[in-house]
């Protein structure tokens, strides 16, 4: 038969096991709390990947790295009777389970979903500095300004506050030895690439932001990070644009065909027209639903034009020589056949130069 303790003696047990645990484990009522008004936390972001850029969605995917130390006078410790200068909590459980301390909850705001935290740590020195590092992929929703494409330059945006408390509690500070680390990136920017985009530039801004998060309008303090991305024109200039300024040059071999062949010189235009719709569909299926034109746009649009008045200018010579005045519309033939190349590119050339020097936003 076993033995059994009786109830009191097991009470008895826990009493003495909970008056003997190591004070390391036993929490302080004021460590929830930041350590002091404000606590001045220093934060750095390196962008360690781009995945993904979605014109379509203005968001991105993006890899970071989310760098934030303090001091908190509370959390120092004897590194000689510990044994090490540092503590080190790794992973979300000792971050969640064992660390007892107070930490910034740093709150992306243009962030969609929770996104995924694959690496977590904090260390923590013998003189109270606290230093919280993870590794984090992020989906952001940011604006993009289109009208220059497929000329255009974006800046990226990302917004990071200290949720849940005001500026008078935690002051987000840039870090600069991270910021300037940030300019090694351009080292390396083969690995922050990806297809169609260049890395040009990254920074990090302090911002200042007044809010009703917390029903009363108060400032809080953050940081902006900002990644500046350019387009690689190329495949939309041999794929789209090249091609259709070719297709269009083509439509002007109306030019050269007999005075009385109305229906030939239709038939090539229409096609022709028909292939700018289709060109015009295949730039919409890239392009978000903006409310203003791109430059890409423009150059479709004013090929279209076109298109319609090499119609307009056969059904001219048709009816000239409908009525017998065949010379005269050689004549329009013949003037067109420099005219609509030449003002046709020059078009071109005048629409690139507006949007590259005249719009900006």
């Amino acid at each position: 038969m076993r033995n059994r303790c009786n109830p009191p003696f097991r009470m008895l047990l826990l009493w003495l096991l909970f008056q003997c645990a190591p004070s390391v484990f036993a929490i302080d009522a004021g460590m929830p709390n930041p350590p002091s008004s404000p606590t001045v936390v220093k934060v750095g972001v390196i962008l360690a990947d781009i995945i993904e850029l979605d014109e379509m969605k203005e968001s991105f995917q993006a890899e970071l790295i989310i760098l934030a130390e303090w001091e908190d006078p509370r959390l120092a410790f004897d590194s000689e009777a510990y044994g090490s200068t540092r503590k080190l909590f790794q992973g979300e459980f000792q971050f969640n389970e064992v660390f007892t301390g107070w930490w910034p909850s740093l709150l992306i705001l243009n962030e969609v979903g929770s996104g995924d935290v694959n690496a977590l740590q904090i260390e923590l020195f013998s003189d109270g500095r606290v230093r919280y590092k993870e590794q984090r992929n992020v989906t952001l929703e940011t604006p993009m300004n289109l009208r220059k494409f497929p000329f255009d330059t974006q800046v990226l945006e990302a917004y990071l506050i200290a949720f849940g408390d005001n500026s008078r509690e935690v002051l987000l500070e840039v870090d600069q030895r991270v910021l300037g680390a940030t300019e090694e990136i351009a080292n390396v920017r083969d690995k922050v690439n990806i297809a169609q985009w260049r890395f040009v530039n990254l920074d990090l801004i302090p911002l200042t932001s007044s809010s009703r998060y917390y029903a009363d309008e108060e400032d809080i303090s953050g940081v902006m990070l900002t990644v500046t991305m350019q387009r690689k024109p190329s495949y939309m200039i041999w794929k789209v644009l090249v091609p259709m300024v070719i297709l269009v040059s083509l439509m002007w071999a109306a030019f050269w065909m007999d005075i009385h062949d109305l229906s030939d010189r239709l038939n090539i235009c229409f096609i022709g027209m028909l292939t700018i719709v289709a060109y015009q569909f295949l730039i919409d299926g890239v392009m978000p639903r903006i409310s203003y034109f791109t430059l890409a746009d423009s150059v479709v649009l004013f090929s279209f034009v076109f298109m319609s008045l090499t119609i307009l200018e056969s059904l001219i010579v048709v009816s000239l020589s409908d009525v017998d005045k065949d010379a005269m519309a050689r004549r329009v033939d013949k003037t067109a056949k420099w005219l609509f190349p030449a003002v046709y590119f020059f078009g071109l050339i005048a629409i690139y130069f507006f949007y590259q020097l005249v719009v900006t936003g």
